[in-house]
């Protein structure tokens, strides 16, 4: 199966990194290192290969190395399919981030058709028991890494409910304002519905295939409240029967940006919500590796994964499982932890860095194995 991985990565001024550069093969890449050495800033470069903010979400001038923020820039020699890409993401002094993919100004959207990137970081073992928003972000991301365009979107749907909302909170009543704005949510909403199913079909038929030592995820679509119209004609009724509604509470009450990530572990029939922190955990995982799987069959090639302190909440049994399916499916993985230790059970079959910290700067050291 032809490739994805980034052969080089080179960072100016990413956080704690004043200048680094990476030289990589397909293998997995093993990162460790003390606490707050810099070893999390590494991933969040890669991440910002993809659509959107990064695994942060951070605006980009908190992601300057400071006390200089005189501006940040990633480079990347990525292998995709067949092809070699050269991808440059940068800012200057706070401003906007800008992308250039082999030398040409692109949008940001462009790089999920060059690249496909997942992530699971220590923020989002919570993903279960917080707040709908996160869960909202963590299927919309797994969402885009089947339809690209799935991003536009959400960001047309976002940008009409904006305006909407800005109508409602000056109580405007007259309906011809609402009706062109509706007609965009409702033909956008629609889509986002329709992609969020199909990233859910794809996960399902991904864990069924699948015999993996990590557990299975029955995953469901659910409003907040009433149902998800589906239809762009559904949504755009659902909207003009809910002004009044809207009306008083100022915003917007009804469409796909009320939808929830509901979860069950499979085997027990326990709601992911109940479950216990390794378990739950270990569902993220299995959820990853499935939404891994998916995409090397989808797109041709396995993802970037990038997993923060992935040892944490799994035994030595687990974590060697993880290792054994990430070399199986063949995905560059970026990993890290505290001592190399951790991937003592890779051997050979993974890059080993270690990154270290002084005085504020990282550094970053390329190890032959474990």
């Amino acid at each position: 199966m032809p490739g994805l991985f980034l052969s080089r990565l080179t960072l100016s001024h990413v956080r704690s990194h004043k200048s680094a550069r990476l030289d990589l093969d397909a293998r997995p890449v093993a990162i460790h290192g003390p606490n707050g050495a810099g070893k999390t800033n590494i991933l969040e470069a890669v991440s910002l290969l993809s659509p959107g903010r990064g695994l942060r979400r951070a605006a980009a001038q908190d992601i300057a190395r400071r006390p200089e923020s005189l501006g940040w820039k990633v480079t990347a020699l990525l292998q995709s399919l067949h092809q070699l890409h050269e991808v440059e993401i940068w800012s200057e002094e706070g401003a906007a981030r800008q992308t250039r993919i082999d030398g040409k100004p692109a949008p940001q959207t462009a790089l999920g058709r060059i690249a496909r990137v997942l992530w699971l970081i220590p923020a989002m073992d919570r993903l279960w028991i917080e707040g709908t928003d996160g869960r909202r972000r963590f299927l919309d991301r797994m969402t885009m890494s089947f339809r690209p365009d799935h991003a536009d979107a959400s960001l047309a749907y976002e940008k009409a409910m904006r305006e909407r909302n800005r109508l409602l909170k000056d109580q405007v009543r007259d309906p011809h304002w609402y009706i062109a704005l509706e007609r965009q949510m409702a033909e956008h909403g629609a889509a986002i519905h329709a992609n969020r199913i199909h990233a859910l079909e794809q996960l399902g038929a991904a864990q069924a295939e699948a015999q993996t030592a990590f557990p299975v995820a029955e995953l469901d679509l659910i409003a907040t409240e009433g149902e998800i119209p589906d239809t762009p004609a559904d949504l755009a009724e659902a909207l003009a029967e809910s002004r009044f509604r809207d009306l008083a509470a100022g915003r917007t009450l009804v469409g796909p940006h009320r939808a929830d990530l509901y979860g069950v572990y499979a085997a027990k029939g326990v709601p992911a919500r109940d479950c216990s922190t390794g378990e739950q955990k270990a569902l993220l995982v299995s959820l990853i590796l499935a939404n891994a799987r998916a995409l090397a069959r989808d797109f041709g090639a396995p993802p970037l994964l990038l997993l923060d302190e992935v040892a944490a909440h799994l035994d030595a049994a687990r974590r060697a499982a993880l290792y054994d399916e990430i070399c199986a499916l063949g995905a560059q993985a970026w990993m890290t932890g505290t001592g190399p230790e951790l991937f003592a059970e890779l051997g050979d079959r993974a890059q080993n860095v270690n990154v270290t910290e002084t005085d504020g700067i990282s550094q970053i050291n390329e190890r032959p194995g474990p």
